[in-house]
């Protein structure tokens, strides 16, 4: 895929590769808005909008190094797509979800965030995380920014309680007493079975929420996330579980090292289509 950094965006040129539908809503991210013009994607302190045009997408931004990095521009997704192809299983969720490409987020607004998503639908999450940066943020002019985790620190359970997180409040509240951004990044090289266990030791990771920290945090493409939408899957296409372990198991034993690009096609194709 080519692409132009300019002063205050990056023009990507052509949409074989690249899509801000595919790649926002794909299950990934929850800090973005729809606009009339198309996206707009926040990350820490950070904003960047992104338009379609006739030639390819623009991304408007003023942090166009930070944003190369998070939409991961570098990658070759028409190889990973081509090796994937030789699953049958993957043809049509390629084909359909062509544009997606997974994102390099922040570590500690990775956790925070899919913490709050367990048992949770897309809005509600949106609607949480929004209140989180609007109470606890810093004031970016037209946004607000992630909160630290000093001013995560500095409210209690009832806090998560009062902006809608539920039961998962006492986890919010635990877990940023945990583990701060230091200790999430030093454990970065780690196997991902062990960065898996270290994961789901925190207050509020389970399975499926530490696979998706593993994924679209630390970038680990040998995980599986099973949700509803995989589990699904899994029992049209493959012999009928309901272990969702087992079920992610058989699949990275079938996708390998491409295991985390083959979830993200199976889950957005299954989503969009039966929804």
């Amino acid at each position: 895929m080519k692409y132009k950094i300019c002063e205050n965006y990056i023009e990507i040129q052509g949409k074989e590769d690249f899509s801000a539908k595919d790649i926002l809503e794909c299950g990934q991210i929850f800090a973005f808005n729809k606009t009339e013009k198309g996206y707009v994607v926040y990350s820490l302190d950070k904003k960047a909008e992104i338009e379609e045009n006739e030639g390819g997408f623009r991304i408007i931004t003023k942090d166009t190094k930070y944003f190369e990095n998070f939409f991961d521009l570098k990658t070759d997704y028409s190889l990973i797509k081509k090796q994937l192809h030789k699953f049958e299983i993957l043809k049509k969720p390629i084909n359909f979800g062509k544009g997606i490409r997974i994102l390099k987020q922040d570590l500690f607004e990775t956790l925070i965030s899919f913490i709050i998503s367990a048992n949770n639908n897309i809005k509600r999450i949106q609607l949480i995380l929004s209140r989180l940066r609007e109470k606890l943020g810093e004031n970016m002019g037209d946004y607000f920014a992630f909160p630290t985790q000093e001013k995560l620190l500095s409210v209690d359970e009832k806090f998560f309680k009062d902006i809608g997180a539920g039961y998962r409040a006492s986890y919010l509240y635990k877990v940023v007493r945990q583990v701060d951004r230091e200790k999430l990044e030093s454990w970065r090289n780690l196997p991902s079975k062990e960065l898996r266990n270290n994961l789901i030791a925190l207050s509020g990771v389970g399975p499926k929420v530490a696979d998706c920290i593993l994924l679209f945090g630390y970038g680990k493409k040998d995980v599986f996330p099973v949700d509803t939408w995989i589990h699904q899957m899994y029992n049209k296409f493959y012999t009928p579980l309901e272990n969702r372990e087992k079920i992610r198991e058989n699949l990275v034993k079938e996708f390998g090292e491409l295991s985390g690009y083959a979830q993200q096609y199976l889950f957005f194709s299954m989503r969009e289509k039966e929804s």
